[in-house]
């Protein structure tokens, strides 16, 4: 129902007389106690989960385009022994690929692989720094998801839908939980190597709740915020008597009203004044150690998923709640060398690798890392066969792939040096675990203290979810 409409409908006198504990007593208590309404509450307000939580915050790392993980995390023997054979007809009959038709040749990693620390966690080795933290790591290689596409496969990730309109995430997680600091937003979106993610501003929008739930992107080279200065001619004590008077108009107008985009408008307003100071300071990375600089590979005063990283640390040290950080260039077809499973992933693997392990290091040796989750993923998967526009060329690359890929977590009560799930022995489909992306949507609120089930929003009349009606929580991967 329209909230405004719902509003009127509930503030009758019938209502009023007929539903108030008080009834009439109650308004001549209300002017005993106060002259005048109480004030509009702050929607962004720190609360407490309804369940126990094991993590507190969450920073999620997204290769958009999705990383071969075939190449990274899921080391197939057999489908090196059968590389450039025909796949077996029963593992594509009925199937439809973004790129490929007819009978493709299987395509065997070439990266040379490696067991890592006491769970003996078989990486790649184009992610060497990731060999370290591999005790860290809990890594799920049975996923599976239902789209095949970039922007629907990345919306269902992080909306549980395929369509544009529904709350993202970050934004379930800052409307259950509010923020730990009133001077930046509760949902901080950093975006880098220069393109927007592929389900846009929807990948991390507020859909149907309260648009102040919405994550805030910032930037790491220039103005972190756009369009939160004060304009010319605008010194900050004429801004702060401007929102003033704009404050008390919202406020007459929330309480006749009853709109909650009113709330969060005078919310928003308030936090741009304060972000004026505080974001610029926390944005700032200038202000770390040479040492803190080096192990992220991060270079101040430029864009990079490194300085994003470290921002990440300094944003959720700060009590930011949800920071979600989206790389473009994972999308390995093989149409050119940069996206060449061999030399080109060592490349592309290097921007990441580095700061994603000096992350999970930075967040341990400050105390962070027990109770702040981390998810690295992609929206969905890649072929076990060489993508087939690029199938007789010298590049190798893979298809998109929905049926089974991997992807990892960190911190915030998942299980450490831990494997879940796997696929079968030339990575076509889950083998066992399965574990579909409303699982991992019900496990990532849960860890953060809420039954899936029940963080609900109202409306049109139905109560919506993020995992929609499925999902079920992955007790296995909980520490």
């Amino acid at each position: 129902m329209d909230p405004i409409l719902e509003h009127k409908l509930l503030a009758t006198r019938r209502h009023l007389l007929g539903s108030m504990a008080g009834g009439i007593g109650a308004m001549a208590m209300r002017d005993l106690l106060a002259a005048g309404a109480a004030p509009v509450s702050d929607p962004m307000a720190a609360r407490l989960p309804p369940l126990p939580a094991k993590a507190k915050r969450m920073i999620v790392i997204h290769l958009t385009g999705s990383p071969p993980h075939l190449d990274l995390y899921d080391h197939k023997p057999e489908l090196v022994k059968h590389d450039g054979e025909d796949c077996p007809a029963e593992t594509i009959a009925g199937k439809k690929f973004a790129f490929t038709s007819g009978t493709p040749k299987l395509l065997g990693s070439p990266r040379k692989w490696v067991r890592c620390g006491a769970s003996g966690m078989e990486l790649s080795d184009a992610i060497p720094n990731l060999h370290r933290v591999a005790d860290k790591l809990c890594l799920v290689k049975s996923m599976f998801t239902d789209q095949f596409n970039h922007a629907p496969a990345e919306l269902m990730v992080y909306t549980g839908s395929p369509r544009a309109g529904r709350p993202s995430l970050g934004s379930w997680a800052t409307y259950g939980l509010g923020s730990e600091n009133e001077n930046l937003p509760g949902f901080v979106v950093l975006i880098s190597s220069g393109v927007q993610p592929n389900g846009g501003t929807s990948s991390f929008g507020s859909g149907f709740l309260p648009s102040v739930y919405q994550g805030v992107q910032c930037r790491s080279k220039g103005d972190p915020v756009l369009y939160v200065s004060d304009p010319p001619g605008m010194d900050r004590a004429m801004r702060r008597k401007s929102l003033d008077a704009l404050k008390d108009l919202n406020e007459l107008q929330a309480r006749e009203l009853g709109n909650p985009e009113t709330v969060t408008r005078i919310a928003q307003y308030e936090l741009a004044y304060r972000m004026q100071a505080s974001v610029p300071d926390v944005m700032d990375i200038s202000k770390e150690p040479q040492a803190v600089l080096d192990a992220y590979g991060a270079k101040p005063g430029q864009s990079s998923l490194a300085n994003n990283c470290l921002l990440a640390r300094r944003l959720v040290e700060e009590g930011v709640r949800f920071v979600h950080l989206f790389d473009w260039g994972w999308d390995f077809h093989g149409t050119g060398p940069k996206e060449d499973i061999r030399d080109g992933l060592t490349t592309k693997a290097a921007t990441f690798d580095k700061p994603a392990a000096a992350l999970i290091e930075d967040l341990e040796q400050r105390g962070l890392l027990a109770d702040t989750l981390i998810l690295c993923t992609g929206e969905f998967g890649r072929t076990p066969f060489r993508e087939g526009r690029t199938a007789k060329g010298d590049v190798l690359g893979r298809d998109h792939y929905p049926d089974c890929y991997s992807v990892w977590m960190a911190g915030g009560g998942v299980k450490p040096g831990y494997v879940h799930g796997a696929s079968d022995d030339l990575g076509f489909k889950v083998a066992h675990d399965m574990v579909h992306i409303h699982d991992l949507q019900a496990t990532l609120l849960h860890l953060l203290g809420f039954d899936h089930t029940k963080l609900t929003y109202r409306f049109q009349g139905r109560d919506f979810r993020l995992t929609d009606v499925h999902g079920h929580v992955v007790k296995e991967i909980l520490a």
